[in-house]
C-alpha cells in the first residue's frame, strides 16, 4: 500500500511540474505580425522565425498584411488585429506618421506591441527589435568608397516615411560627408515599384560627362534586382551596384558580378526574437503597457534589440546561399 501510495504521489508531482512547465501557454493564444510587403522573401524569412518560436511555445502565430508597399492596407490590417485581441503584436512601421495612433491604440486596448525592422520611436511600442540601421548604412558607405576609390556620383533607391532607410541613408550622408568627391545625386522614391528602379536605372545609363552615375544603392531588399535587371539588359559591367538583404535573387546577382555586394539583416531573427519577446510580456506584464520604458533606468525592457548586420560579397556568398539551402530542406 504504501508502494502503491508513493507511486501515486510521484505521479501527482510530475503532473505538477508538468502543468507548471506547459500550462504557461495556451493553444488559444495569438500573436500577430503585421507587415507591408508580405510577398517578399525577406519577409516571408520573417514570417518563419515568428511561426517557429509559436510552434516552440504552442501558441497559434498569423502574419498578416498586404502582399505589395501599401501603407494605408497595413493600417487597415493593424486595426483588424486589435479588434481580435490578440496575446501581442510585432509590427514592421512601414509608415510612422500612419502608424502612430492605431499603434497608440493598440497599447490603449492592452496589447503589447513591438516593431520589427522599421522603428515607430514616437509611438508607445514598447521596444525596437532589428537593425542598427545607421552603423548598416556606414557599411554600405564604406563598401562605395572603397570600390568606387573615393571618387564618383551615387544614386538612392528608397521608400520615404520608414525609419529604417532614412537611417540608413543617414549612415551614408555621414561616411560620405568625409569625402568630398563621392555625390548624392539622386534619392528616388519607387514607391514600392520595382518596375520605376527599373526604368530608372536605364535612363540614367544614358547619362555621361559630369552627370554619370557610378553607383546604385538599394536600401530596400526589392529594388536592388530591378537595378541589377536593368544592369544586365543594356549589358553594362562598369557600374556599381550595393543591394539589401540576402533573398535569392540577390545573392544570384552577386554570384554572377552584377551586384557587387549586399547589406544582410536577419529577418528569422527579428520574427522569432520578437514572438517569445510578445509571449514574456503577455505572461508577465508591466503595470503600465503605456509608460516610456526608454527613459527608466529599472525598466525591464531595452530600447532596441540589434539583430545584426553583415556584408555579403564574392568571398561569402556562397556560405549564405549554403545556409539557406540547408534551412530550405
Amino acid at each position: 500500500m504504501k508502494a502503491i501510495k508513493s507511486i501515486g504521489l510521484a505521479l501527482l508531482v510530475l503532473a505538477v511540474f508538468s502543468a507548471l512547465g506547459c500550462g504557461r501557454h495556451s493553444g488559444s493564444e495569438v500573436y500577430t505580425m503585421i507587415v507591408t510587403r508580405s510577398a517578399l522573401p525577406y519577409w516571408q524569412t520573417a514570417a518563419a522565425g515568428f511561426n517557429k518560436a509559436a510552434a516552440q511555445y504552442g501558441v497559434k502565430a498569423k502574419v498578416v498584411g498586404p502582399e505589395n508597399f501599401n501603407p494605408q492596407a497595413e493600417l487597415a490590417a493593424l486595426h483588424d488585429a486589435i479588434a481580435s485581441k490578440p496575446a501581442g503584436i510585432l509590427i514592421q512601421a512601414a509608415d510612422i506618421t500612419l502608424l502612430q495612433s492605431e499603434i497608440n491604440a493598440a497599447i490603449n486596448a492592452g496589447i503589447p506591441v513591438i516593431t520589427i525592422d522599421s522603428d515607430a520611436p514616437g509611438s508607445r511600442r514598447l521596444y525596437f527589435i532589428g537593425t542598427n540601421n545607421i552603423e548598416s548604412g556606414r557599411v554600405g558607405a564604406r563598401r562605395v568608397i572603397e570600390k568606387l576609390g573615393g571618387r564618383g556620383n551615387v544614386v538612392f533607391f528608397t521608400l520615404p516615411g520608414q525609419s529604417n532607410l532614412e537611417d540608413r541613408l543617414k549612415g551614408f550622408k555621414e561616411v560620405f560627408a568625409t569625402r568630398p568627391d563621392i555625390h548624392i545625386v539622386d534619392v528616388v522614391d519607387t514607391k514600392g515599384d520595382t518596375r520605376y528602379a527599373f526604368d530608372w536605372t536605364q535612363e540614367a545609363l544614358a547619362l555621361s560627362g559630369d552627370k554619370r552615375v557610378d553607383a546604385f544603392v538599394s536600401l530596400e531588399a526589392a529594388s536592388g534586382k530591378a537595378v541589377a535587371d536593368a544592369l544586365k539588359r543594356s549589358k553594362t559591367t562598369d557600374r556599381l551596384l550595393v543591394a539589401w538583404d540576402v533573398d535569392p535573387d540577390t545573392l544570384a546577382g552577386i554570384k554572377d558580378g552584377v551586384i557587387d555586394s549586399t547589406v544582410a539583416q536577419k529577418p528569422f531573427t527579428m520574427g522569432y526574437v520578437g514572438l517569445k519577446a510578445l509571449d514574456e510580456i503577455h505572461h508577465d506584464p508591466p503595470k503600465s503597457l503605456s509608460k516610456d520604458y526608454s527613459t527608466n533606468s529599472f525598466a525591464p525592457y531595452p530600447v532596441f534589440v540589434d539583430t545584426g548586420t553583415a556584408l555579403v560579397d564574392k568571398t561569402n556568398v556562397d556560405s549564405y546561399i549554403a545556409t539557406a539551402a540547408e534551412e530550405a530542406k
